[in-house]
């Protein structure tokens, strides 16, 4: 088969919405997934969505998800991620993205660390400041602020992986001599920031491992990795350190539009994508899109 993207990756995104969320949908798309040579799995987060929200939903043009419904099934992701760890050996683990803010920082890096374990080093925490106003409100969470809160939580984070004794304090945060074993397995998780303005490109630069940029063309894509190579250059990191991650806008339910789609990838590709992860297609167009992709299955079975 010939490699048609040799320097990208593919992955799903929102598998633990809808159809995912179910015990036997879980396990079959997670294999699916790893069979033919996807090399992600990426898990949506929200916690509630209050019903007739205000807030403007700022990836689509409707200000709405997904054209307005507020009731669809959505397993934690953490949780649908360890389900998914023990079903498959290879594939890599990530939330994209998770609301950091809304959790507890210090809960939170153990159940990654946890993940990463089991998982011998698979898992991925693609974090964001979020977006939804009512759902801060829900779970008690100041709105406003939560850009610091974020990135204190992912420094805190970061003590409680890579020191046995961690001690920092924050603006949000202050931990002394505190210990969470086990460590990950490869001593820390990469940390993806996702978002969609000016700020997320800034803090990708400052604070992450990877990059989770919401575009909607390769144009916008274009613009916020020149904010983030200047921003690179300021605070003295390397940008091609920094793995970027494209949500990919269109929806590939079938066979039809490959070639547009494989024409879109190619100049996400040239501007310096290393990933796209794509909407789960039905079941019995997965291994047909891996073969448009030119994805090598691994050797060997999970």
């Amino acid at each position: 088969m010939t490699q048609k993207f040799p320097t990208m990756s593919f992955g799903l995104h929102g598998v633990n919405a809808g159809t995912g969320a179910t015990p036997a949908a879980a396990r079959g798309l997670a294999r699916r997934a790893e069979e033919p040579g996807f090399d992600s799995l990426w898990a949506i987060d929200h916690v509630v969505i209050p019903s007739g929200y205000r807030t403007h939903y700022p990836y689509d043009e409707s200000g709405k998800m997904l054209g307005g419904a507020e009731e669809f099934d959505l397993i934690d992701p953490l949780a649908w991620l360890t389900f998914a760890a023990a079903v498959t050996s290879r594939i890599r683990l990530a939330t994209g993205i998770l609301v950091l803010p809304q959790r507890n920082p210090t809960v939170l890096a153990k159940q990654l660390a946890s993940l990463d374990v089991l998982s011998e080093g698979r898992a991925v925490a693609g974090t964001g400041v979020g977006w939804l106003e009512e759902e801060f409100d829900a779970v008690g969470v100041p709105f406003h602020g939560r850009g610091r809160r974020h990135d204190d939580y992912v420094n805190t984070m970061r003590a409680l992986w890579t020191q046995t004794r961690a001690t920092i304090e924050t603006t949000h945060t202050r931990l002394s001599e505190a210990i969470s074993l086990p460590h990950p397995a490869n001593r820390t998780v990469p940390i993806v920031i996702g978002g969609s303005g000016p700020r997320s490109a800034r803090r990708a630069a400052q604070l992450g491992d990877g990059y989770f940029p919401t575009v909607q063309n390769p144009e916008q894509l274009e613009t916020l990795l020149n904010i983030l190579r200047t921003e690179s250059a300021r605070v003295g990191r390397d940008p091609h350190d920094i793995e970027i991650t494209i949500p990919f806008p269109g929806l590939v339910a079938g066979t039809s539009g490959y070639e547009d789609f494989l024409e879109e990838a190619h100049r996400y590709a040239n501007l310096g994508a290393h990933r796209i992860v794509l909407p789960v297609p039905p079941d019995d167009v997965m291994t047909e899109l891996a073969t448009e992709l030119g994805l090598h299955a691994p050797k060997g079975r999970p």
